[in-house]
């Protein structure tokens, strides 16, 4: 049996997890060695989105509505999914201004507007209050049924009249405690705080396990699986409606619950806080962003399951839905599983209220109490010399004045509705930012007036719609506000607001919220002034992408500063370790030695704002920034020429730059294409040279001779046949020149005739060592050939791949050894190729130059003493030869024991091998 005192202990245990979880975090955090931007921790941080709402809620809301809880998550979901680009232009905000808050982030879009961080801020407070009394009210109803075990039917909660007997109250309390000793560590809440994330990280791994348990408990422990589960609840017509979409109005629930739950993926201040503020760096989101729609599937995948569990199992109604995912365990003895699922909706409901709390208490601190004690002169806060323990004790206040107001609530109006709707009346609540706020990252002509109008209008009328009714429900208002309108005018009754009726009153209440909000942000935005820093601000935020890559930007400020004076100012907030730190950073990175530098330009200025902005909030960080800067504010027309000329001459500059690339581009290509027509003149006028020495030494000879025979035509017949030989060998060689050059200009021209026919290249490598045979014996060159059977047949024409053969073997003998040469032939098949390997034993190729042998003119000359006899023309004829047959010539080995040339030639595919000799 499960003992109050052994639930409490458990919880009290549980909660220590969280806090050395968070202490052993932050540690790791001071040592450098942070975990929070590991993408992993990042998006389970965004489970923070998942509290006792979910937990509890939604299988309530299933085992009542069916599938209308899908809605909530599915907004997140397409956020995350389709709209991360958003969320991403969100973060580069974030960083860029150094924003600590919702309230500070859509307050320095419209000018940096105090009034706009006041008005934020109330209507998170006011709109969120109810969210947190949900956590009290899941966590004290979970523990007032736990504690009943094993009965299932247990009385809902009611808080006793002794505070100090509440539980909701110590729940409320330790929250505040982890919530203050993790959170308001530092004054500056652009920090990361390390051990508050990974605690969140956490507990949304230990709620999803818990509540996968159950799910599976009730699926394959109490049914056979979803098959036999929903079999059964078909059984039932009222069961059947659950899993269907037929219930009236089902499509416009789902519209506007997809539709708030969409902004609250953003707009929800602890949303906003691990989302964009805690964000350590941009890449986390690719991750998050199908890791956290992920979780919200797995956490979601047995709510239906476990709602028509507990309906098919509890079937008199008196089991309150919202518990079912407790009582279902407990009603099958499953005391420790009951415990698991408790924990599991303690570490939801805990999870949300520290990070809401945090949240709040920033906004709280820096937007209303900051600002209005440093106006108050009498307190002589301008002149306190350390500011650390005002703000700290100010946010820790802060914490707790929220948890008491969440603690107000959930005793005096939060017994009225479910879990669900409580919800949903802060998710309305938040949707009140979304015009300013994402209207003003991508529409410049927003400006503070129209966003202010919109806000407050727009809270007004979700105060009337939703809020007032709550109070009229819990008696506080008469419930005639409601059914009859106030003072009993129909036309202003809240859930039919004009007489607008057949909505629900949650979609009624967004339309009239979203009509007047949106109307009024744009119509008043178009028809009003906007100041210089409300254009400035708005190019920032709209274009931070191109801004924010460019650094720091100056403020739109003219006037003088003193470096100590601003240093000393900074020193009050952030402490004098930091502030020098900072500074000294800021002046390394400029380049600038710091002692030199007295007077401030706008540059420091804003980067002294910026950090005293995390510390305090914008609004307040502008009033003290003010307090020791002496300028004036520039002109709108200046503001604007100064912004179309930044602008102009940035395009301009790009312009510039892109041009210089294409230009640099072209020059490097102009630079390689005039030295290669260099190195083609060059190697044509030594071919030119080279070839006229070659055809002047053969008809020389030739002449020579000739003229000899003909003058002297006694000469006896032994030297007439001597000069004859000479005379006909310098023929051939004549002709051969000739031809190679005739040769080259066909392949070229593409006007060589080939004659195409199936090859045995064995034969043909035998004729072409024939055709060598001579010059072979006359240099004493010893031949030795390896060539394979069974060799298969290639494509061709025989006389072109026999002077292949030839060149190949003809460079062989040129260089290979002159006392020992060996030459030698190897013919085998690799893979789909035939291959042809002709090797020598002289000094090798230089391995540098394995392309350069094959260009026309190039002649080679390693290992020769002389200029080397040829037209440097064979090799770049022998390698188009092969390559029209669609094979290759390459070097394929070279040092200095010899070269090996190797001609690779396809083979003739299910062709019959061709035998050796045939």
């Amino acid at each position: 049996m499960l003992v109050d005192w052994f639930i409490v202990l458990a919880s009290i245990g549980y909660l220590l997890v969280l806090f050395a979880v968070a202490y052993i975090a932050d540690k790791r955090a001071e040592r450098g060695a942070g975990i929070t931007s590991h993408p992993y921790i990042y998006a389970l941080s965004l489970g923070v989105y998942c509290t006792s709402w979910t937990f509890y809620g939604s299988v309530g809301r299933a085992a009542s509505s069916g599938l209308d809880f899908l809605p909530i998550y599915i907004g997140p979901t397409l956020v995350f999914i389709l709209w991360w680009l958003v969320i991403r232009k969100i973060i580069r905000i974030t960083k860029a201004h150094r924003i600590t808050s919702i309230a500070d982030f859509i307050s320095s879009r419209y000018g940096k507007s105090s009034r706009m961080s006041i008005l934020v801020t109330v209507i998170a407070v006011v709109g969120i209050v109810p969210y947190i009394s949900l956590q009290l009210k899941a966590v004290a109803t979970s523990f007032n049924v736990l504690k009943q075990y094993p009965e299932v039917i247990a009385p809902s909660y009611s808080p006793p009249i002794a505070t100090v007997a509440d539980t909701a109250f110590w729940v409320a309390l330790v929250m505040a405690l982890f919530a203050i000793l993790f959170g308001t560590r530092t004054v500056d809440n652009s920090e990361h705080h390390e051990g508050v994330v990974v605690a969140i990280a956490f507990e949304s791994v230990v709620k999803l396990l818990a509540f996968l348990a159950v799910g599976i408990f009730v699926t394959y422990g109490l049914y056979d699986g979803l098959g036999d589960l929903f079999a059964k609840a078909s059984a039932y017509p009222e069961l059947v409606k659950l899993m269907t979409f037929e219930q009236e109005g089902a499509y416009t629930t789902w519209i506007t619950l997809t539709t708030l739950s969409m902004v609250a993926a953003i707009c929800l201040p602890r949303q906003f806080q691990v989302m964009a503020v805690e964000n350590v760096n941009e890449p986390e989101l690719r991750k998050g962003a199908w890791l956290f729609p992920l979780y919200l599937l797995a956490i979601n995948i047995f709510v239906l399951p476990i709602a028509l569990g507990g309906l098919l199992q509890f079937p008199d109604g008196a089991v309150n839905a919202d518990t079912f995912v407790l009582t279902l365990p407990m009603a099958h003895h499953q005391e420790w599983l009951a415990l698991f699922v408790f924990l599991g909706g303690l570490s939801a409901a805990t999870g949300m209220v520290i990070v809401a709390t945090i949240a709040l208490s920033t906004m709280v601190s820096n937007d209303l109490v900051m600002p209005a004690l440093l106006q108050l002169k009498w307190l002589g806060l301008t002149e306190r010399g350390d500011f650390t323990g005002i703000v700290l004790f100010v946010r820790r206040s802060s914490i707790l004045l929220i948890l008491f107001l969440g603690y107000a609530y959930f005793r005096f109006l939060g017994e009225s509705d479910a879990l669900v709707t409580i919800g949903l009346i802060s998710f309305a609540a938040v949707f009140q930012f979304a015009p300013a706020m994402l209207g003003g990252m991508f529409w410049k002509g927003g400006n503070r007036s129209g966003a202010l109008t919109g806000l407050f209008l727009g809270f007004i009328v979700w105060a009337y719609t939703l809020l007032l009714p709550s109070f009229a429900k819990s008696g506080i208002l008469p419930l005639s506000f409601i059914t009859e309108g106030p003072l009993g005018i129909e036309l202003l009754k809240p859930y039919a607001l004009f007489d607008l009726q057949g909505l629900d009153n949650l979609t009624h209440a967004l339309f009239w919220t979203t009509v007047i909000n949106v109307g009024a942000y744009v119509f008043v935005s178009l028809y009003s002034r906007h100041s210089a820093l409300e254009r400035v601000q708005g190019a920032l935020f709209v274009d931070v992408f191109r801004y924010a890559d460019q650094g720091p930007r100056s403020q739109i400020w003219q006037g003088s500063a003193l470096v100590e004076d601003l240093f000393n100012l900074l020193v009050r907030f952030i402490g004098r370790a930091r502030a020098d730190r900072a500074f000294s950073n800021y002046f390394r990175d400029r380049g600038l030695e710091r002692r030199r530098v007295t007077t401030a330009d706008a540059d420091l200025v804003n980067f002294t704002e910026r950090l005293m902005a995390g510390a305090i909030g914008t609004a307040s960080a502008r009033v003290m920034i003010s307090s020791v800067v002496k300028g004036e504010a520039v002109r709108i027309e200046e503001v604007m020429k100064i912004l179309e000329e930044t602008s102009q001459v940035i395009e301009y500059s790009q312009s510039l730059e892109q041009k210089s690339f294409e230009l640099e581009s072209t020059t490097r290509q102009l630079r390689a294409a005039n030295e290669r027509l260099k190195e083609l003149d060059r190697l044509k006028d030594e071919f030119l040279s080279t070839v006229s020495h070659e055809l002047r030494t053969p008809l020389t000879s030739i002449r020579s001779f000739s003229e000899i025979l003909s003058d002297h035509p006694d000469l006896d017949e032994a030297e007439k046949s001597r000069f004859l030989r000479i005379i006909v060998k310098e023929s051939v060689r004549l002709t051969r020149l000739i031809n190679q050059v005739l040769d080259l200009a066909k392949i070229e021209a593409g006007q060589m005739e080939w004659v195409v026919e199936k090859l045995d290249v064995a034969r043909v490598i035998e004729n072409s060592m024939e055709a060598m045979s001579a010059l072979l014996s006359e240099r004493t060159i010893q031949l030795e050939k390896d060539i394979w059977a069974n060799l298969p047949a290639v494509k061709g024409d025989r006389d072109r791949l026999m002077q292949v053969i030839v060149n190949l073997l003809s460079n062989a003998v040129k260089f290979c050894d002159p006392d020992k040469g060996r030459v030698k032939v190897s013919v085998r098949r690799s893979g789909p190729e035939l291959v042809v390997l002709v090797s020598d034993n002289g000094r090798g190729i230089p391995w540098i130059s394995r392309e350069k042998i094959f260009e026309k003119f190039h002649q080679s000359r390693e290992g020769l003493t002389d200029k080397p006899h040829g037209t440097g023309l064979g090799l770049s004829i022998s390698r188009q030869i092969v390559e029209y047959f669609g094979g290759r010539l390459e070097l394929v080995e070279s040092s200095n024991k010899g070269s090996v040339f190797g001609v690779f030639l396809p083979v003739e595919e299910g062709k019959d091998q061709i035998q050796v000799g045939e």
